[in-house]
């Protein structure tokens, strides 16, 4: 069987999303299924690139011109899905959405002659926060809607989120839940150097939480910065970059907080992995459904990180930590609770190896990528494609 995968973006860009993509890639070649996929060049503007002969996985990526209310700007994706169709000869499309490029598949016969499965990352939330969401998804669900109703089968990444999505609810019966993954040898032991760097951006200070993340409106890093005023003899490291990096930067001065809580930016991959092996715990105090799962779940559980997680109604996140008993959660957008949550961790590190073991247990057990592969491809063999003559 020959799958073509249809995705926003794809390493190196730094992404849940695209992380997971190329786990799954690798791990359902792993599986006997022939895998390519189509993403949008990770650099604005210049001219798209094509797969070389000697790539493990074939990723062509369509040139792209930026983004808009976080779509990318990529007017030649239909034509780079046309050539991806013509030159891979796939027997079943995976659209990831969401991702307004994927409509494509609507308008080309090449697509439309091959079955869809549709992965479905999350919902374009109208969100409370960025209201513009709202008249953006006015515009974009009766694509969405066309795109789901075409399907022959939809993939929901936990039971909450399928239950509470308005989106879904229509084309519930074509819908399965397989949870996101994590191929662990992908992420090592980090070596001496990322070892150092993790160090110096720790400090002297005693108690490590650590968040990754885009620094944007649904993440609640707002909320984490208040927290950290009543977590007393602890370090905050907040890691990414993002569009409300300013706003963090402020609060952080405003409250005095600036040996407490720390901004690094982008880090490298060996650096990421060296703060999660260091830290005491690792919080997700994000606000709204636009967090559908958190990957970085997933990533704590391999070095038997505990975690502290907001308590979004109909997100995943929360479920993650239901199922594989690695962490505490807390309401969303609530300093105080927060801080009380925390705290307790703090001055109890035989429950914090305990709920770490848990989430190695559970990344083995239920998160692995290999169990994610095998289920995915049951779900490709079950949608029947037809064979070539």
């Amino acid at each position: 069987m020959r799958v073509l995968h249809v995705g926003k973006y794809y390493p190196p860009f730094a992404g849940g999303m695209e992380l997971f993509l190329a786990d799954l890639l690798h791990a359902l070649r792993d599986e006997g299924i022939e895998v390519a996929a189509l993403v949008h060049h990770e650099r604005p503007g210049g001219c798209g690139v094509r797969p070389a002969p000697w790539d493990a996985v074939a990723v062509y990526r369509a040139p792209c011109y930026g983004r808009l209310l976080y779509a990318p700007l990529s007017p030649a994706f239909p034509f780079w899905l046309n050539r991806a169709i013509r030159e891979f000869r796939p027997d079943l499309l995976h659209l990831h959405l969401p991702n307004t490029s994927a409509f494509a598949a609507l308008i080309l016969p090449a697509a439309r002659r091959i079955p869809w499965v549709i992965h479905w990352h999350a919902d374009v939330v109208a969100s409370d926060i960025d209201r513009r969401l709202a008249l953006a998804y006015r515009l974009y669900r009766p694509f969405e809607q066309r795109l789901l109703a075409a399907s022959r089968m939809v993939i929901a990444t936990s039971a909450p989120y399928l239950q509470s999505s308005r989106a879904l609810a229509p084309w519930r019966g074509r819908c399965r839940v397989v949870p996101l993954g994590l191929d662990p040898g992908r992420i090592p032991d980090p070596d001496a150097s990322a070892a150092a760097k993790a160090e110096d951006l720790w400090g002297p200070s005693g108690f490590r939480v650590l968040a990754i993340g885009r620094l944007t409106y649904y993440k609640g890093h707002e909320t984490l910065v208040r927290a950290a005023t009543q977590l007393h003899r602890s370090r905050i490291l907040i890691v990414g970059r993002g569009d409300r990096r300013a706003q963090l930067a402020a609060l952080v001065h405003a409250l005095g907080l600036a040996e407490r809580v720390g901004l690094p930016g982008f880090q490298p991959d060996p650096v990421l992995n060296a703060l999660l092996a260091s830290c005491d715990l690792l919080c997700l105090p994000s606000l709204e459904r636009t967090e559908a799962f958190g990957l970085v779940l997933i990533e704590a559980m391999r070095f038997g990180k505990p975690v502290v997680v907001s308590d979004i109604p109909g997100s995943g996140a929360g479920w993650v930590v239901r199922e594989a008993g690695h962490g505490l959660l807390a309401p969303p957008g609530d300093p105080e609770r927060l801080a009380a949550v925390l705290h307790a961790l703090q001055l109890d590190p035989t429950r914090r190896h305990r709920l770490g073991q848990s989430g190695r247990v559970a990344l083995s057990e239920r998160f692995d990528i290999t169990q994610v592969a095998r289920a995915v491809g049951g779900l490709y063999h079950a949608c029947d494609p037809p064979g070539k003559g």
